[in-house]
């Protein structure tokens, strides 16, 4: 028995001394910014001093530069592979406002066009292996910056920031609409990695981004987990925007921000189109959103392409809208292969679901490849109190195509509106409307009704109303007591429209037919109550 003692007391200590090699190896990988200079009461610029920790770990082939509690004032950080900035519970990183402190310009993207501007805050170019952890704050004092945008008038003295960004920028392929980049004062992301492999965003807080907050550009392997953004009242700041990425995921995060939430892009007409980079391979799962003008959007700028996403098991709450896709002509690229399922939305101003192809009003033109499309994309498992249900606009040339909607219970002030479209189907889908039909389609090919309900019909309007509607499939419908019309049917072009194994005895008029609309275009069977 002593033997068998002995035995486990040195093997007892042989771990010990394995297990403190293995400690004094990872605090040997730490690299405190203390130690280089930092002073941790916000009292002296620690640029140099975070530059100087980052090129030792780098040398000696990467390893952790870590940020202890207090308060540090910084200008713009700059990463190599390999490389983690761990800010620590109760530490603060401030950037500071002074616009000089992200010079020189370095090569970046600003809404889609390559441009050389301003540092952003976190800069990551052609690197891999890098992340930002901890559970302290970053804070990007962006408000000088809005400033400076919001109160810039046309015809101005330009600055010297306007002048060097006219110089460096001379050879740009410009998007339709250059104005902004002609204005050449563009604030910098708060994180912008590009080309970049491996990146981890994990447990922080970010406040007060200048413009876009975490903004990886043409990267592979993005992850970003459990972290916090606030940037209130301020113009631009969307939070997490990946774009021209594949392989990202996001999750468990929180956001509430002065413009869209979550926002997946890949480049601004020309400048996007040359590039042809995809946005691919995205999920996003588990995260609220409160204040912002979307909560997970797609394009406008997607000239790209944007194709396999999955957002699930998220809450929206006060958003302007729930899920936007949005594009307009001359983009060009393909939205497609997109799934939404098991989402909450609640205080939603304007529409639970956009897909709009005509976000800047433009005239038809032939299909080219400034063309547009939005195809093979699919909600499921919605429920929300909302201003409008869905808003589903495509183009006269390339109408959106192949849309479902499965298992959705709204409440709404308005309905579904649907135009310039084909493909849609509708499977038990309830929707509550103040005012108007649950379902209103214009020019739109091939659309399939499955059980669609509402239990607050309106005297003067149908649960669904088809404008120059063809081939359409209407069944399993049973309307409440209430219902005057179920279906309301007018414009010469509608067509070809069967019902099947629906229940009209609680109707008044189950379809109502206006004058222009052709003689026979229902075929009805097994219906009951007509």
């Amino acid at each position: 028995m002593f033997k068998k003692f002995n035995q486990a007391l040195k093997f007892s200590i042989l771990l010990g001394l394995f297990l403190g090699s293995a400690l004094l190896s990872n605090a040997q990988s730490f690299y405190n910014v203390l130690k280089y200079g930092a002073k941790n009461d916000s009292s002296k610029l620690a640029t140099t001093a975070i530059k100087n920790a980052i090129e030792a770990a780098s040398k000696a082939g990467g390893g952790t530069v870590y940020f202890p509690a207090g308060k540090y004032l910084t200008g713009a950080i700059h990463f190599k592979s390999n490389i983690t900035i761990f800010i620590d519970a109760g530490a603060e990183l401030h950037f500071s406002d002074n616009f000089d402190d992200y010079l020189p310009m370095v090569k970046s993207r600003y809404e889609g066009v390559d441009v050389t501007s301003f540092s952003p805050l976190f800069y990551a170019y052609k690197v891999e292996n890098i992340a930002i952890i901890g559970r302290g704050i970053i804070d990007g004092h962006g408000k000088k910056w809005w400033d400076f945008v919001e109160g810039y008038k046309e015809g101005q003295a330009r600055s010297k920031w306007q002048i060097l960004f006219d110089g460096l920028n001379k050879d740009i392929t410009l998007p339709d609409d250059p104005k902004q980049m002609q204005r050449g004062f563009l604030r910098p992301p708060f994180i912008q990695p590009m080309f970049c492999k491996n990146v981890l965003i994990d447990g922080i807080t970010i406040r007060n981004s200048p413009f876009w907050t975490v903004n990886p550009e043409f990267c592979e392997n993005v992850k970003i987990h459990a972290i916090t953004i606030n940037n209130p009242h301020s113009p631009n700041t969307d939070g997490i925007n990946p774009e021209s990425c594949k392989n990202v995921h996001i999750s468990d995060s929180h956001i509430s921000v002065g413009d869209d939430c979550i926002t997946i892009k890949s480049g601004k007409d020309a400048p996007g189109r040359k590039m042809a980079i995809p946005a691919e391979n995205y999920v996003i799962t588990n995260c609220t959103m409160l204040s912002g003008h979307g909560g997970v959007v797609i394009g406008s700028e997607m000239s790209g392409d944007v194709r396999k996403i999955t957002i699930s098991n998220c809450v929206f709450d006060g958003t302007n809208r729930g899920i936007r896709i949005k594009t307009a002509r001359g983009r060009g690229g393909v939205v497609e292969e997109i799934r939404v399922s098991n989402i909450i939305m609640k205080n939603i101003k304007d529409q639970a679901i956009v897909l709009d192809m005509q976000y800047a009003k433009t005239n038809v033109e032939p299909v080219s490849e400034r063309t547009p499309k939005f195809r093979n994309i699919h909600f499921s498992n919605i429920t929300g109190q909302v201003n409008q249900a869905a808003y589903l606009n495509g183009l006269e040339e390339m109408p959106i195509e192949n849309i479902t909607f499965n298992d959705i219970n709204l409440e709404a002030k308005t309905g579904f509106s649907i135009s310039n479209a084909k493909r849609i189907e509708f499977h038990n889908v309830e929707v509550n409307t103040e005012l108007g039909p649950s379902l209103k389609a214009t020019k739109v090919s091939q659309l399939i009704v499955d059980g669609l309900k509402s239990y607050s019909p309106h005297a003067n309007s149908a649960i669904v109303d088809l404008n120059n509607v063809s081939d359409v499939f209407l069944y399993n419908a049973y309307p409440v007591k209430e219902t005057a019309t179920y279906l309301r049917l007018s414009g010469a072009d509608t067509k070809n429209i069967s019902l099947g194994n629906n229940n009209f005895r609680n109707v008044k008029e189950a379809v109502k037919r206006e004058k222009e609309v052709a003689e026979s275009p229902v075929i009805i069977s097994g219906d009951k109550g007509q």
